[in-house]
């Protein structure tokens, strides 16, 4: 499921692409979520509560998760699948509190405003993950990234139930199998060749790591953040996959249904689907996070047809609740 790119370039014009790649259309709508939303982890009694300390704009899937975002700080998280995941099992005693997989990254744009911050506090693990079944019935085996202004990256990973974290600029490609350590020496073989030589060309989560880990790097460095922006969209849609494609009991090699770009410098967050021939973003310095403000909504599932900045198009609405997850 997908590709998640970040580009650098030069005076802070930091940008971070994805594509959603699934089986089934998701239904995905835009939720602009206010500070001092009080939030529990959809995982039983016990499970972990906060309050926003950031107001955010997310792409939702189903309307009961949040599967790509950026708040108001310019954090941006991406949910991505990784079938070799494999989650905690808590012991009876376990100080973690319980977070269900559909709120995961909702809690990491809640709380954070950069990327050390959260590698800091994810590291000490105030929660384990407890997965859940997307509504289309496939098993919730997802990674995580996480990107800021400055450029900084990490990938959230949970290998033989332990959590794993790759922190750094250099990291600023993810798509999905094998785990990431893989991924890394699958893309320095390809980088000995040389992507002007010859370059992978399947829909293959690794061949796609590797064609974005090379345009990412060989498009022009400018400070245009329109060029910028346009070139995050070349490269994401090079990655992309056609529609009707998918490989059978591998959700994670499926048609890319719609791409994401964000503007970490100008708070900026640009939605492409790929059935609607146009791009619209949501500019957040247009949107009123304070505590107390609406949650609201921006539809385009209901066939609306979107262009330009359209925070003003947003409408109040009640916030859609996290598909719960079952603790024993």
């Amino acid at each position: 499921m997908c590709t998640r790119v970040v580009y650098l370039g030069p005076e802070d014009t930091i940008i971070t692409g994805r594509t959603m790649d699934w089986k089934s259309d998701m239904g995905t709508n835009l939720w602009a979520f206010p500070r001092g939303i009080k939030r529990d982890g959809a995982a039983g009694f016990k499970s972990i509560q906060w309050i926003s300390k950031y107001g955010s704009v997310v792409a939702a899937g189903f309307d009961v998760g949040s599967t790509d975002g950026i708040n108001e700080k310019g954090l941006v998280a991406n949910m991505l699948y990784l079938v070799e995941t494999e989650y905690p099992t808590p012991t009876s005693n376990d100080p973690r509190k319980p977070l269900c997989l559909s709120a995961w990254a909702q809690y990491v744009l809640d709380n954070y405003a950069t990327v050390a911050e959260a590698v800091e506090d994810l590291g000490k693990e105030p929660f384990y993950i407890v997965p859940v079944k997307t509504p289309d019935d496939q098993e919730g085996t997802i990674h995580l990234s996480i990107s800021d202004p400055s450029g900084d990256s990490a990938i959230f990973e949970y290998v033989g139930g332990k959590l794993v974290i790759h922190h750094g600029r250099e990291f600023q490609v993810m798509t999905n199998s094998p785990v990431y350590d893989q991924q890394i020496a699958l893309n320095n073989y390809w980088e000995q060749i040389g992507g002007t030589t010859m370059l992978p060309g399947t829909n293959r989560a690794a061949d796609r790591f590797v064609r974005a880990s090379f345009y990412i790097k060989a498009i022009p460095q400018t400070s245009n953040i329109n060029e910028a922006i346009a070139s995050v969209f070349s490269v994401i849609r090079n990655a992309s996959v056609p529609l009707g494609i998918s490989t059978p009991g591998q959700p994670n090699i499926s048609s890319t249904i719609w791409r994401v770009v964000a503007d970490h410098k100008n708070k900026r967050y640009f939605f492409e689907s790929t059935r609607i021939p146009n791009v619209f973003w949501v500019s957040l310095s247009d949107l009123d996070f304070s505590p107390g403000a609406p949650t609201k909504k921006l539809t385009p599932t209901d066939g609306t047809f979107f262009a330009g900045n359209t925070a003003a198009q947003f409408q109040p609405t009640e916030p859609f609740k996290f598909l719960p997850a079952t603790v024993e």
